[in-house]
């Protein structure tokens, strides 16, 4: 499976981001963040929502989470340039809130389109709502760092760079899966891609987990 994803499918996704009032999120909010990266990425990373810091730059993962992901990307091999950047939930939440069904299925359409515009072979959810768009009743301290097949594509789950940022408890494991578990699951990635054994939007029985690791 190639990547077929353009600059300008994703650009104009954005655009309907950026004047987007599906919910109320929008009210409040500085600016909408759509994503950012390289628009043929092999790896796409999924996080939860806008931060602060985003709000304030229309990028996502910025400030000390961004920095902190840099560094992770690094220990991958990876830089943020060669990975496409987004989440589930396209604006800031206000303090104190939590994520509601109704505001991820309004930004869920905008998701779907930036995956089929990129068109990744790698999937990284970070954190458990980015992880419940693929999986509903995974739990991500089970599955965290563990790789599998879904939906034509190979679905890595992690915890998000920022809660290790407030629990120090998960910093190392944080580290560990972007060390070991992500280039690992790119690697398969790459492999099974090259041998025509993903095909995104192809029917499966239910995600496969892979021996990685």
């Amino acid at each position: 499976m190639t990547a077929n994803g353009t600059g300008d499918g994703l650009e104009r996704i954005a655009e309907e981001i950026r004047s987007c009032q599906a919910c109320d999120l929008y009210i409040g909010a500085r600016l909408a963040v759509p994503g950012e990266g390289d628009p043929h990425a092999e790896a796409m990373l999924i996080g939860e929502a806008a931060s602060a810091f985003d709000d304030r730059s229309g990028r996502p993962f910025s400030g000390p989470t961004g920095a902190f992901l840099d560094e992770l990307l690094a220990l991958a091999g990876m830089r943020r340039e060669q990975v496409f950047l987004t989440n589930v939930v396209k604006h800031r939440l206000p303090a104190g809130h939590e994520l509601a069904p109704r505001e991820i299925a309004a930004c869920a359409p905008y998701l779907t389109r930036q995956i089929a515009a990129v068109n990744p072979i790698l999937i990284v959810t970070l954190g458990r709502y980015a992880l419940a768009h693929f999986l509903p009743r995974a739990r991500i301290t089970v599955i965290h760092g563990q790789a599998r097949q879904h939906g034509g594509r190979v679905l890595l789950a992690m915890f998000n760079p920022a809660a290790a940022l407030h629990r120090e408890e998960l910093r190392e494991t944080v580290i560990r899966d972007f060390t070991h578990a992500l280039p690992a699951a790119l690697a398969e990635a790459r492999r099974l891609a090259a041998e025509g054994k993903l095909e995104a939007g192809k029917d499966e029985p239910g995600p496969q987990q892979l021996s990685l690791f």
